[in-house]
């Protein structure tokens, strides 16, 4: 295991789970919680969340076969969709593929419980978390090593989100909105490279067969 490739493999989850941003939402959604509270809920929830995406490493790509969906078409078609992701992000825009709509915003408001919703899904574990953990495991083709790495990778990640979920009202403080949407259009340029390189990926194994 070179790397190279846990560089490419941390940046990537990096991205998508965008710990910095779920932390800003975190804060908004929890002003009347005491520290003991949002410590508890953001326990809980990373807990579940990696338990989601975990989960769907493993049986992701058995279920695309099972639908008789290809590794390297879903290549294509999860590195468009990351694509479009990282067009919501440069531009700040509020995207389905990692944050709740309105009406779900109004709900959530609603709830004394914000654990599983919004922000285990789709906040940390949302489609293009699911997406990309899937993309990054057929890239391991299998291999023992590769598959670990991907694995520690993604609860060394999952363990970033926790640490500033735990600090989100100081991030949120310090950083700002504009603050926050710097760092997500950055981002957001980041994964736009991956995502085309998802959709290269997949192209080339599609002419190789």
């Amino acid at each position: 295991m070179d790397w190279q490739t846990l560089l490419y493999n941390f940046i990537t989850l990096m991205v998508v789970l965008d710990p910095v941003g779920t932390s800003a939402v975190f804060a908004a959604l929890t002003p009347d919680m005491d520290s003991r509270q949002r410590r508890y809920t953001a326990e809980k929830a990373t807990m579940l969340s990696t338990l989601i995406l975990v989960v769907f490493a493993f049986l992701g790509a058995k279920l695309l076969a099972a639908m008789g969906v290809s590794l390297p078409a879903f290549r294509i078609a999860g590195g468009l969709m990351l694509f479009f992701l990282a067009i919501d992000m440069v531009f700040a825009r509020p995207s389905g593929f990692r944050s709740s709509t309105a009406a779900e915003n109004r709900e959530a408001e609603e709830r004394h419980d914000i654990t599983v919703f919004p922000l285990a899904f789709p906040l940390i574990a949302g489609p293009g978390a699911m997406t990309t953990v899937v993309l990054l495991m057929g890239r391991a083709n299998g291999n023992p090593l590769q598959v670990i790495s991907v694995l520690g990778v993604l609860l060394t990640v999952l363990v970033v989100v926790l640490v500033l979920l735990y600090t989100a009202s100081g991030v949120r403080k310090l950083l700002g909105v504009t603050g926050s949407n710097v760092i997500t259009r950055v981002l957001g340029i980041i994964l736009a490279a991956l995502a085309v390189q998802f959709v290269l990926d997949g192209l080339v194994e599609v002419f190789k067969s």
